[in-house]
Order: C-alpha cells, then sequence, then structure tokens
C-alpha cells in the first residue's frame, strides 16, 4: 500500500514539476539562452569591444586547469602584459581564487579545477590600463527542488560525518537444538520395560515419568523421569523388551534453538568465537540477533566448517531444521567520513551523491573506500557537514538528466 501512494506521489509530483518548469530551473534557462560562443580553443569566448578572452578547462593528459588565451582586435596578446584572475563561486562551498603565470602563448591556472566543475564564473582581467570583467553561471549536474515537492517525495537527507562501519560475510544453514540441551535417558539398571508412558513427539515436564522398569537385580519396578523440560525426538523402546543399556529415549528442549552455519575455507579466518551475527529467518520479519558459540574444528564432507550461533529472544513456533542465512561480523571499525549506499548514483564516469543547499541539489562526485552494510567508506569529494540525499536520490538524478545539464567548459 505505501508503495502504491509512494509511486503515486512521484509520478503527480514530477508530472506537475515537468509541466510548470519550476522544479528545475536550469532547465528554463538553458531553453532561454544562447549557446555560448566557443574559441579556436574549445574554451569559452568573453568579449568587450576589441578585447576577448577565452577560458577553457584543459584536462588533456593532465588534472583540470584553467587555461586563457586573450586576442585584442582578433591579435593574440602577449600572456606577460595581462594580469589575470578568475574566482569560482561553488554552491556551499565558497570561492576558489585562481592565479595565472604566463605559459607559452596562453596564461595557466595554478589550480586543479576539482569536480564538479559547476560554479559562477567571475573574470577579472587588466590590459593595457583597462580593467575588464565578466560573470557567468557554469552549472552542470545542479537542480533546484521546492522543499513542499522534495517532501512529498520522500527525498530524505542526512549529514555527511563519521560512521562505525561494520563487515560481515554471509553463511547460510539450519536451525538446530543446542546439542547441550539434549538428553538421553538410559536405565541405571538394566531390566524389563513394563511401560512406556510418552510417545515420539510428545512434549514433557522436567520430573514427569516417561518409563516404568522391572529391574533385572532385585525384581523391583523403578521409574524414569525426565530430567529436562522438553520434546522426545527419539524413541527406541518398547514395553516388553529388556533395556540392555540402549539409549531408550531422547529429550530436547525445542526453544533452546541455535543456527547451524556452514562456512567455507575462504572466510573460516576471519570468523571468532563471540563475532556478532544477524540471523534471517523467512518466517520473520525482523532478523534475530546472536554471537557466535562454537566452531568446529573438524570440515563437513562438503569442505564446510559448521558455526554455530547461540540466538537473543527466540519467538515462538519456530522449529529446527529451518532455513537461515546469517551475515557474521568479522571487522569493525570507525571511518571519519562516510555515506549511506542508498545515496549513491552514477553520473557520467563517476559515482556521486547529491549535496543539498537550501532548495538546490548538486552531485558531489566521490573518491570511495571500503563498503559495510549501509556505509561506504568517503576517501574525498565532499566535505564534512554537507547535508546530502539518502532517500529517492534517483528523483533528483532523473531531474537532472532531465535539465540537461552537461559537462560544458
Amino acid at each position: 500500500m505505501r508503495s502504491a501512494v509512494f509511486s503515486s506521489l512521484i509520478f503527480g509530483a514530477l508530472l506537475s514539476l515537468f509541466l510548470s518548469g519550476s522544479g528545475s530551473v536550469y532547465a528554463a534557462g538553458a531553453v532561454a539562452e544562447a549557446e555560448p560562443e566557443k574559441g579556436p580553443n574549445r574554451g569559452r569566448m568573453l568579449r568587450e569591444g576589441d578585447f576577448a578572452v577565452e577560458l577553457s578547462i584543459y584536462e588533456t593528459g593532465v588534472p583540470p586547469e584553467f587555461r586563457v588565451w586573450v586576442s585584442n582586435d582578433g591579435e593574440l596578446v602577449n600572456p606577460r602584459q595581462v594580469d589575470l584572475k578568475v574566482v569560482l563561486t561553488r554552491l556551499g562551498d565558497g570561492e576558489d581564487h585562481i592565479e595565472f603565470r604566463p605559459e607559452g602563448n596562453y596564461l595557466r591556472g595554478d589550480m586543479v579545477i576539482y569536480e564538479p566543475h559547476s560554479f559562477v564564473v567571475t573574470l577579472t582581467a587588466k590590459y593595457q590600463g583597462h580593467e575588464y570583467r565578466w560573470q557567468y553561471d557554469n552549472f552542470e549536474g545542479r537542480t533546484r527542488i521546492e522543499s513542499g515537492i522534495a517532501e512529498s517525495m520522500e527525498i530524505d537527507t542526512e549529514t555527511v560525518g563519521p560512521a562505525r562501519m561494520s563487515e560481515t560475510n554471509r553463511a547460510y544453514g539450519r536451525l538446530i537444538v543446542d546439542p547441550e540441551q539434549v538428553r538421553e535417558i538410559r536405565a541405571r539398571f538394566d531390566g524389563f520395560v513394563e511401560t512406556v508412558q510418552v510417545g515420539l513427539g510428545e512434549r514433557v515436564k522436567k520430573g514427569q515419568p516417561l518409563i516404568a522398569i522391572n529391574s533385572n537385580q532385585n525384581l523391583k519396578t523403578y521409574s524414569i523421569k525426565s530430567p529436562i523440560t522438553g520434546v522426545v525426538i527419539q524413541r527406541n523402546v518398547n514395553p516388553g523388551e529388556q533395556t540392555a543399556g540402549r539409549a531408550l529415549l531422547t529429550v530436547a528442549d525445542d526453544t533452546a534453538l541455535l543456527a547451524e552455519l556452514d562456512v567455507f575455507p575462504s572466510t573460516r579466518p576471519q570468523i571468532h568465537q563471540g563475532a556478532p551475527v544477524s540471523v534471517n529467518i523467512k518466517s520473520l520479519e525482523t532478523p534475530l540477533l546472536g554471537v557466535v558459540k562454537q566452531i568446529d574444528t573438524l570440515m563437513k564432507p562438503n569442505q564446510a566448517t559448521a558455526v554455530r550461533v547461540s540466538l537473543q529472544d527466540i519467538p515462538s513456533g519456530l522449529a529446527p531444521g529451518s532455513f537461515v542465512s546469517g551475515d557474521i561480523q568479522v571487522a569493525e571499525y570507525e571511518v571519519p567520513l562516510a555515506v549511506k549506499r542508498s545515496g549513491l548514483q552514477a553520473f557520467r564516469d563517476f559515482t556521486v551523491v547529491y549535496a543539498k543547499v537550501g532548495d538546490q541539489y548538486e552531485v558531489r562526485m566521490l573518491e570511495l573506500g571500503r563498503e559495510a552494510g549501509d556505509w561506504v567508506e568517503v576517501l574525498g569529494g565532499i566535505r564534512p557537514g554537507i547535508e546530502y540525499v539518502t532517500g529517492n536520490s534517483y528523483i533528483i538524478k532523473a531531474d537532472i538528466e532531465k535539465s540537461g545539464a552537461s559537462h560544458d567548459h
């Protein structure tokens, strides 16, 4: 039901958004503005009278950097005669101030232009006593969605910061009765079995009479009582038989369940006694929590090692033999910066999240590290404290793609 309501909200809101043009302000701008003039070096041309500047982000064989060619009355100007500066104003990330030095017939910027290449560009140039200034928007991977629409679409956000990450390995197995809670019932003195008072599968209480035996030693009848509360899981005797030193009944506490998981040699060295485990059972909506209790030293015929997990808060109705899967914790550590896996999206050749500043959203290209559970470690690309989209981030991606925001310099 929630899925249907959510889908209705998305499509209704998106339809309203797209038809009204109020969602992505940059889409409207792309239609209204003429294509910027390009220079011979594929950079953006900025002109005032006969004076012209071509500003290009150059990234062939080097990290992205600004290169500038200056001309006057159609002729290239010696770059040593020009004093030029560029300020990039980024969404929520302050300003980058770039100085330039002559190199060949152009000016070369003194810093790497990190992704995204989305900013307001302010360029000032001084030449022969004149000062020139231009400012323009160079946006990519950015959109605006009003807060009410974002709320109706359930676009959730969190703040980038440290996280405790827990790496797990998944293993499969089944529920078993705890071997420590199984009792074999034998006669203390061999004799003739007069009665068996319980049947296979019958539930018994601790102290309940189970079998009456007439002793071979003194011909007196004595009773064997159940040592625990549980279920009769084996019955190997009937009235009229001799006990003959064998196990007559087996009683197990079927509420004392363990998860027995098969772990294979590639992951076995990572698993240790006491490690937390999350056990998934098909009949339960939420996993059961437990810890590794026992690790067998011998391998099974399938080359797996049995790892037994004690469980907490076991609900009634679970039966031994039920198939389970378990996520066994193999490492836990703190990282200084991490994002939720649910927020990740693909943008060009990058993995990104969408930073939120007011009602604007913009890509942040990430350098990622280790992954564990819901979290992914961030090595670079976003600053601590930035608000980013964690839920329904694909809606932001779709709106940016609709706007046609391109990687244009």
